[in-house]
């Protein structure tokens, strides 16, 4: 470890280099359960590409693994540390280093915040569309890493989406650049979006150019009240079906609903089983809150309430924000699973989430993109009853279990990381496992990016 500290300090500044055990015990870990975590070597927060470069360089040399860490805001131990490892913080590479109004992009480093680039691009008058839950806190280079979602993905979509190229420093220290900053572009592969949802195992993001769109009108919301979480996903599928392009497309159940309420006063109707919150940036959002109104109490609502203004609306938005937070303050651990199901799989999927938790006689929260059929199913657990914790863990995977059986996907936006890795397999396939081994090998001969992770 000396010569590893020692030659990590010859391309470094003495701030940016961690070996107090302490301090680097609170790098070991995102925000993931249920996910084991090494000690780290050392801890490194460069502030330019040259100093991730001569990290990586020296990691070759030693052959020392180097797990990539954003503000480890994330849920199945993507982040975590391995024994020995560097831990490769790019927090401190936090820059905006371009908005352009004609070729509307952005060009950023990996460590900013996705709230802070949302507002400079606002200022410009343009838009960054994904929203994470964690927005205030997550990195952008963490969101390209696990592919990250948001509310607003109905409409506008994912993280991948918006990556249009990358400067990547690779296992071996060298530079690659990927992609471009054009409106289109084809050449060769396409190793950018190779890149996005990665977790860190293939090269460390140090630059991203992202799409950038138009600054929407602003939205109105609506709540629509439901006697079932069925009927509610039968409403959904009404939106989606009449060709209902909503900016969001939300839904708690009754366990979050009370969770919300009792962490943050926000007088949401408990006594409701399912509530559906509906969003419209279009010019006349009010007529597509009156048309969706109509779908919802043609499906069974029994209470919908339009926002009247902005401020009504957000506040019905920070309260799906604060859904996982929530959820969270309900026992002293939560297992936060991700299943994406079709939309049409809605209603089984949330029905046996219900089936899964009475079962193992457990709290098991769902909240949901339900847009995008996008479950998030929060098993709360006391960590510390052994067979609590067990029933907890059982559980977690008969919802990913159940995903699949609904032709699903055992993660919409949070990755595998440590959590879900035995999982991957099933999802992909022997042949599929095989491609992505390959995949990986070709950029990382040695195995020392993030290991452990996804497979």
């Amino acid at each position: 470890m000396n010569d590893l500290l020692e030659r990590l300090r010859t391309g470094l500044p003495a701030e940016a280099l961690i070996s107090d055990p302490d301090i680097m015990a609170s790098y070991a870990k995102d925000s993931a359960g249920f996910c084991d975590a090494g000690a780290p070597a050392a801890v490194v927060l460069p502030r330019t590409t040259e100093q991730v470069q001569h990290v990586m360089r020296t990691a070759t040399a030693l052959r020392v693994p180097v797990v990539p860490q954003g503000a480890r805001t994330g849920l199945s131990g993507g982040a975590n540390a391995v024994e020995g490892c560097i831990v490769l913080s790019l927090t401190k590479m936090d820059r905006i280093l371009e908005i352009s109004t004609v070729d509307r992009i952005a060009v950023v480093e990996p460590g900013v915040v996705n709230a802070v680039l949302s507002r400079a691009a606002a200022d410009q008058g343009l838009y960054y569309p994904p929203d994470p839950s964690s927005w205030e806190t997550c990195t952008i280079g963490g969101n390209i890493g696990t592919a990250a979602g948001g509310l607003c993905c109905v409409k506008y979509g994912v993280t991948a989406e918006y990556v249009l190229g990358l400067e990547v420093v690779l296992a071996d220290g060298r530079l690659l650049t990927t992609g471009r900053r054009t409106a289109k572009g084809v050449a060769g592969y396409d190793l950018t979006r190779l890149f996005v949802g990665s977790e860190g195992s293939l090269g460390v993001v140090v630059k991203a150019v992202l799409a950038l769109k138009p600054a929407p009108p602003r939205q109105l919301a609506l709540a629509a009240e439901f006697s079932s979480a069925a009927a509610a996903c039968d409403a959904i599928c009404r939106i989606m079906e009449r060709g209902h392009t909503p900016s969001l497309l939300e839904l708690m159940d009754r366990t979050t609903i009370r969770a919300v309420n009792a962490m943050a006063q926000m007088g949401l109707p408990e006594t409701t089983e399912a509530l559906l919150l509906a969003a419209f940036d279009t010019p006349d959002p009010a007529a597509d809150l009156a048309a969706v109104g109509e779908l919802c109490a043609a499906a069974g609502a029994t209470e919908i309430v339009p926002a009247d203004d902005e401020a009504e609306s957000e506040l019905l938005l920070q309260a799906r924000r604060l859904s996982l937070t929530a959820l969270e303050t309900v026992k002293s651990a939560t297992m936060i699973d991700d299943v994406c199901v079709p939309r049409s799989k809605l209603g089984a999927m949330i029905e046996g989430t219900a089936v899964i938790a009475e079962k193992h006689d457990l709290t098991i929260g769902v909240c949901a993109h339900a847009g995008d059929g996008n479950t998030h199913p929060v098993v709360c657990f006391d960590h510390d009853d052994p067979d609590e914790s067990r029933r907890a863990r059982e559980s977690f995977d008969e919802i990913m279990a159940l995903g699949l059986e609904l032709g699903g996907t055992i993660t919409g936006e949070h990755g595998v990381g440590v959590l879900k890795k035995e999982w991957l397999g099933r999802e992909l396939g022997p042949v599929g496992v095989e491609m992505q081994r390959g995949v990986k090998q070709a950029f990382d001969p040695l195995g020392l990016l993030n290991p452990g992770k996804l497979f």
